[in-house]
């Protein structure tokens, strides 16, 4: 049984990190970008015309707050900002965001929170849920930090492959570069950069062009010995 794509609408007042954002999200299996916004009228369009599971908001945007975006939702919200008042934080989680991500965070960070929220929708889908589901649900929000697993790289000859290509690289590579130099799909070597992203092997990063909108790229993360 296929699991269901999440829909995600982004609202950063900075277009450079709104796009960061998405590129983390289409990145991941299982979710799509319903749609990029960086002020609250367009994030308010967007969610007229379009059916959002879940809003990524910054709390300062240049025509009101994010928090109070947030209380208008019938959707489930997490914030990602640069405040750290604790009043802010309190504001936002009595809106009823599930998530409070400070910016500057690392592209893992909300991979993981994603991953997370994923979880927490399918542990959710059911009419009724047990005391334990319900706390499985609620940790899930709030993940460990991914620790890759070797054994499954060693068991999938594609997955080495891809991890191999981008650390041999001179600079970053995109899913079609991938699937060039191995031999492969692109949409296959999206799937496999899209995993190793969640478990903290490569970092995603956009590249930006002189026209069109910009283009995922992996770089390896490079760890202390």
């Amino acid at each position: 049984m296929n699991r269901p794509d999440y829909t995600v609408l982004v609202v950063d007042d900075d277009f450079r990190v709104a796009n960061m954002h998405a590129g983390i999200v289409g990145a991941l299996p299982g979710f799509v970008v319903g749609a990029v916004v960086n002020t609250v009228a367009a994030a308010r369009q967007a969610l007229a015309t379009t059916a959002i599971d879940l809003a990524l908001v910054d709390v300062y945007l240049p025509d009101g707050s994010g928090i109070d975006l947030v209380r208008e939702l019938h959707c489930d919200a997490m914030m990602l900002t640069a405040a750290t008042e604790s009043a802010t934080v309190r504001a936002a989680s009595a809106a009823g965001a599930l998530a409070y991500l400070v910016k500057p965070f690392d592209h893992t960070v909300l991979a993981a929170r994603l991953a997370g929220y994923a979880r927490y929708r399918r542990i959710l889908a059911v009419p009724e849920v047990s005391a334990r589901e319900v706390d499985a649900a609620l940790d899930a929000l709030r993940p460990t930090p991914a620790t890759p697993d070797r054994g499954s790289a060693a068991a999938s000859p594609t997955r080495e492959l891809v991890l191999r290509a981008v650390h041999g690289a001179t600079a970053p590579m995109s899913a079609g570069e991938v699937a060039t130099a191995i031999g492969i799909s692109r949409a296959t070597a999206q799937r496999y950069l899209a995993a190793l992203v969640t478990t903290a092997d490569l970092r995603m990063q956009l590249r930006y062009g002189t026209t069109g909108r910009p283009e995922q790229e992996y770089s390896p993360i490079r760890r202390a010995p």
